[in-house]
C-alpha cells in the first residue's frame, strides 16, 4: 500500500543529512555557549564578590553583539557562509581555551583575582564580536539547505534545538561546576564546541549571492534595513517580539517574587525560573508534530497578547501553583510566537538580503533581552516590583493593539 502523500512528516527537515549536521553542530555550540554564560557569572562572583560585576558580563558581550549586527549582516551576504560559520565557531573555541588556560593559572595562584577578572571581561567582549556573526549565519544557512516547502518544519526544529540546548546548558553547568570546578567545566565546554565544529565541517559551501564590492558597506546595510521597514509582516513580527520581551521581562524579577512575595525559597525559585522554558519546550515539541495550518498571523497576535496577560496574572498572584502555571503558559505562548516569527522571516526574506535581515533579527533579540532586564530594574525601582511587572504586561498588550491596526498584512498572513 502506498503512503498517503498528504500525511505530514514531522521529521522531514531532519531527514536531510546536511540540515541534521547543522542542527547537531548548533545544539553542541549553543549548549557550550550557555554553559559558558553560567560558568563566567559564577567565576566572576568568586573573584570579586560583587553582584554588579556579574551585570558587567552581559554588558561586555551585548555591546559588540548589538553594535556589530548590521555590519555582520553585510559581511554574511557577501561571504561564503560555511567558511564564515566555521571561522566564528573556531574563534569562540579559541576564547574558551584562553579561559581554560586562565583557570589553571588562577588555581595555581599565578594570576591575581583582579587581573583574572579583567581578562575574563576582555574574552567575553570578543565572544560578543564572534556571536554577532555566528548567530545570524546559523539562521541564514537554514534556507540554503532546506527546500522552501519544508521551511516551517525546519524553523520549528531550529528553534527547538536552540531552546533545548540553552536550557540544558544552563542546567548542566551548575552540576559540572559543583563536581568538576571551573577548569573541568571549561574542558567540557571546549569539547562540546570542538565536536560541534566537526559536525559543521560536513556542511557544503554556500557561496555568496552578492559579490564583494558590488555595494558600499553602508549602502548594503541600508538596503537590509529598508527591506525590514518596508516589509510590514517582517517589521510587525520583529516589533511584537522586541516589545514583548522588553516590557514583559517578569523573569528578571522572579527571584524577588520567590523570596519576598511568594516566600517559597530557593527550591520554589528554581521551579519558577524553569517554568517558562518548560512551557516553551512543550509547545515546540507539539508544533513539530502538529504545525499551525492557517491564520498564523492572527495566532501570533493572540500569543503575544496572551503572554502579556500571563505577566499581569503573575504579578497579582500570591499562590505558588498559580504563578508557576501562568509562567508555563507564558512559555507556551512565547514558543508559538517564536516559531511563527521565525517562519515569517524565512519565507518573506529573499536570499540576497537574508544575512542582513537575520542580523537585524539578532540585534532585536539581543537588545530586547538586555534592555528588558534593565527596564525591569528601573521600573521596579520607580514603581515597586509588583506595579512594574503589571506595567510591563499592560504595555505588551498595548503594543499588540497598536500593531494589530498598523500591520494588517501581518494580521492576515498565512503560510
Amino acid at each position: 500500500m502506498s503512503q498517503n502523500p498528504n500525511k505530514y512528516d514531522a521529521f522531514a527537515a531532519m531527514r536531510i543529512a546536511e540540515y541534521r549536521n547543522l542542527m547537531i553542530g548548533r545544539f553542541l555550540f549553543i549548549m557550550g555557549l550557555r554553559m559558558m554564560g553560567t560558568l563566567v557569572g559564577w567565576w566572576i562572583y568568586e573573584l570579586t564578590n560583587e553582584p554588579f560585576a556579574i551585570g558587567l558580563i552581559g554588558l561586555a558581550e551585548v555591546i559588540p553583539a548589538v553594535s556589530l549586527s548590521l555590519y555582520a549582516g553585510h559581511v554574511i551576504d557577501i561571504s561564503e557562509k560555511r567558511k564564515l560559520l566555521l571561522r566564528g565557531v573556531a574563534a569562540y573555541l579559541a576564547c574558551t581555551l584562553v579561559l581554560l588556560a586562565l583557570s589553571f593559572s588562577v588555581s595555581e595562584e599565578w594570576v591575581y583575582a583582579k587581573t583574572a577578572a579583567i581578562v575574563i571581561y576582555c574574552v567575553i567582549f570578543f565572544t560578543g564580536v564572534f556571536r554577532s556573526f555566528t548567530g545570524p549565519t546559523f539562521g541564514t544557512m537554514v534556507a540554503y539547505i532546506v527546500p522552501r516547502d519544508l521551511l516551517q518544519n525546519a524553523t520549528t526544529w531550529n528553534q527547538g534545538t536552540w531552546l533545548t540546548a540553552s536550557v540544558t546548558g544552563h542546567a548542566v553547568a551548575g552540576f559540572l561546576i559543583a563536581g568538576l570546578g571551573n577548569t573541568g567545566t571549561l574542558t567540557v565546554i571546549a569539547t562540546l564546541v570542538a565536536i560541534g565544529f566537526v559536525f559543521m565541517t560536513r556542511l557544503k559551501p554556500k557561496p555568496a549571492l552578492n559579490e564583494p564590492g558590488e555595494q558600499k558597506t553602508w549602502e548594503s546595510v541600508k538596503e537590509g534595513l529598508r527591506f525590514v521597514f518596508n516589509t510590514k509582516e517582517v517589521l510587525g513580527a520583529l516589533s511584537l517580539d522586541l516589545f514583548a520581551v522588553l516590557f514583559g521581562g517578569a523573569v528578571a524579577m522572579i527571584s524577588v517574587f520567590a523570596k519576598d512575595i511568594l516566600k517559597v525559597g530557593p527550591v520554589g525559585f528554581g521551579w519558577l525560573n524553569a517554568a517558562s522554558d518548560l512551557g516553551a519546550i512543550m509547545i515546540i515539541i507539539y508544533l513539530t508534530f502538529f504545525p499551525l495550518r492557517k491564520q498564523q498571523g492572527k495566532k501570533l497576535f493572540f500569543a503575544v497578547a496572551g503572554f502579556g496577560a500571563c505577566i499581569i496574572v503573575f504579578a497579582l498572584s500570591r499562590e505558588f501553583w498559580l504563578s508557576f502555571a501562568v509562567l508555563v503558559l507564558s512559555g507556551i505562548l512565547d514558543g508559538i510566537s517564536v516559531v511563527v516569527r521565525g517562519t515569517i522571516l524565512q519565507l518573506r526574506t529573499p536570499d540576497q538580503v537574508r544575512g542582513r535581515v537575520m542580523s537585524v533579527n539578532s540585534m532585536f533579540i539581543n537588545s530586547s533581552n538586555e534592555l528588558g532586564q534593565f527596564e525591569s530594574g528601573v521600573t521596579a525601582k520607580l514603581l515597586g516590583v509588583v506595579p512594574s511587572v503589571i506595567f510591563g504586561g499592560s504595555m505588551t498588550l498595548l503594543v499588540v493593539i497598536i500593531t494589530w491596526f498598523k500591520a494588517p498584512k501581518l494580521r492576515k498572513m498565512e503560510y
